[in-house]
């Protein structure tokens, strides 16, 4: 005598599982590629608007010294400025360093990416007005 089932077996077969994770693994790496562009673009903005605040804080000092902030890092740039920039390395995603003249006239702020394969550095130059 014969057994005859009534119920087909609901179990996934191992072939249909690899086909799923295969298609799942190429739809993960199509997203993480999608999503690396705007967050370059949030990191280059993040070194343009502090390179703005640099400039802004920079003309404050000028006007109540009556020259630019000599060479400085980080540290000194918050110190003397009043800033906020990032200053831990761990967490930090740019490099901020301030170069004057020496008659304190005309500085070069720049902005050096620390984190990544991709390095950038972006400038902005101040001469008084």
């Amino acid at each position: 005598m014969r057994k005859i089932t009534v119920f087909p077996s609901k179990a996934f077969t191992l072939m249909e599982l690899m086909i799923v994770v295969v298609i799942v693994g190429v739809l993960a790496a199509l997203g993480l590629f999608q999503l690396s562009g705007p967050k370059e673009e949030a990191l280059e903005k993040e070194a343009r608007v502090n390179l703005k605040l640099i400039a802004a804080a920079e003309k404050i000092y000028r006007m109540q010294v009556g020259g630019y902030v000599p060479a400085a890092n980080e540290t000194v740039i918050n110190d003397i400025l009043r800033l906020s920039l990032p200053v831990n390395e761990a967490t930090k995603n740019w490099r901020y360093n301030v170069t004057t003249n020496a008659a304190g006239t005309t500085f070069i702020a720049n902005a050096t990416r620390t984190k990544g394969t991709d390095i950038r550095t972006y400038n902005i130059t101040q001469t008084p007005q």
